[in-house]
């Protein structure tokens, strides 16, 4: 899939100069970031591998002209944020896409609580702290964009993914709430809430999936809603496990999602 001209250009006019990707090494995050330079975009690109990272750049440069800052840092600690927010100084930012983020899965009593905790680090206190600094600078130049990365089981609990989920539900209210307090400043905020993709996910959180999508069948619907919605659930597969759902009480969405997950990480309790 691609971008149209004409969006490539809402995008661009809308959200350039330089839009900032954290997670851009694999998955959604660098299907963005490859979206984003074929629109024209600078690109400020994170993620702890710094050999990836050059990798990626050299990829992008090949049919473009864009300017690649890279930030190689661990955004569970202050300072990586910080490195990222000090590489972007005197830059012309439009756009934030807080990517990084990972998943642990199982019985929530055998999980390791420094992983659990690091999780929150990683979906939930790093993105709110870039998202905070930046939504700051969005207000003044009274134009920009976010895009939060939730998911599709922060609609509700899901056992065997019980921190992940919650994280991602934080994720979820964060954006709602901000899409509506930053409208008058001209802010767009998004909540990509995508279902099982193809992306290394699923490896480090030790799940084994048999449905998912590629990251390309979501990151066009992801960039297509900025701007135009306050949530969107990318691609087919995730309208579908979304909608099934939505006349079930939430009771009875976490005992679905008991079955879906309990399945999924099944081989951990042998």
């Amino acid at each position: 899939m691609k971008l149209s001209n004409n969006e490539k250009t809402r995008l661009k006019t809308k959200y350039g100069e330089w839009a900032i990707i954290t997670g851009a090494s694999s998955g959604i995050g660098l299907e963005l970031a490859t979206q984003l330079a074929s629109a024209g975009l600078n690109l400020v690109i994170n993620s702890r591998n710094l050999e990836k990272l050059q990798e990626i750049e050299t990829q992008l440069k090949i049919n473009t002209n864009i300017k690649i800052k890279i930030v190689a840092s661990d955004v569970s600690e202050a300072d990586g944020i910080d490195k990222i927010i000090q590489a972007t100084q005197g830059l012309n930012v439009g756009l934030l896409i807080a990517s990084a983020g990972y998943g642990t899965s199982g019985r929530f009593i055998d999980s390791s609580i420094h992983s659990e905790i690091n999780m929150l680090k990683v979906n939930c206190e790093a993105l709110l702290t870039l998202t905070h600094y930046y939504s700051q600078q969005f207000v003044q130049q009274k134009r920009g964009g976010i895009i939060l990365m939730s998911s599709m089981v922060s609609f509700q609990g899901t056992p065997f993914a019980a921190n992940y989920a919650a994280t991602k539900a934080y994720v979820q209210s964060l954006a709602e709430a901000l899409a509506v307090e930053l409208k008058p400043y001209g802010v767009d905020v998004l909540a990509a809430a995508p279902g099982p993709v193809e992306s290394g996910f699923s490896q480090r959180a030790n799940m084994k999936m048999s449905m998912s999508m590629t990251p390309s069948q979501v990151g066009i619907p992801i960039l297509k809603a900025l701007g135009r919605k306050t949530t969107v659930l990318p691609g087919f597969l995730t309208k579908l496990l979304v909608y099934s759902l939505r006349t079930v009480p939430r009771w009875g969405k976490v005992k679905i999602m008991e079955k879906v997950m309990g399945g999924m990480t099944q081989h951990q309790r042998k």
